[in-house]
């Protein structure tokens, strides 16, 4: 099955970010575990992020088999050019701390929706991470219009 691509061909998407106390990297399988340890201890947190308030998204009852498949199809989205989604690292460390996915417009407009999360434990990376995706964002990526709940 072909995946539909949303930014521009000649656009080069970038692999990383480095922020204040994190850095970005794109998710993949290999990042299962951490993953699956980070958003199953903060479902109440995670919830309570601006941008996934109402939402049922994180499911108490995943399980590891289950997110392998959702970080195999952010992974194909990516590949693929129609998402984007990136692991959250502590900086100076391997330990997964949160995801940021951006969604490009689906209809060929040029915006995206942009989500991010952190644990509840580096909570206090939530401003930071936004004020450095969001800058990221208006540099480094081809979208005049981003909705991301601001913090």
């Amino acid at each position: 099955m072909a995946v539909m691509s949303f930014v521009p061909d000649d656009f080069e998407v970038p692999r990383s970010l480095a922020g204040e106390g994190f850095r970005l990297e794109p998710l993949g399988p290999e990042h299962n575990e951490g993953d699956y340890r980070a958003w199953t201890s903060s479902i109440a947190h995670i919830r309570s992020t601006p941008g996934f308030k109402g939402r049922s998204w994180p499911p108490p009852d995943m399980t590891p088999a289950e997110n392998l498949g959702d970080l195999e199809r952010h992974a194909a989205d990516f590949a693929g050019r129609s998402g984007f989604t990136y692991t959250v690292r502590a900086a100076g460390s391997d330990e997964i701390i949160g995801c940021v996915y951006i969604y490009p417009d689906a209809s060929g407009a040029s915006g995206a929706d942009v989500r991010s999360w952190v644990s509840a434990d580096h909570a206090a990376l939530d401003v930071a991470l936004y004020q450095a995706v969001s800058a990221w964002l208006r540099s480094a990526w081809p979208f005049t219009t981003v909705t991301y709940a601001s913090r």
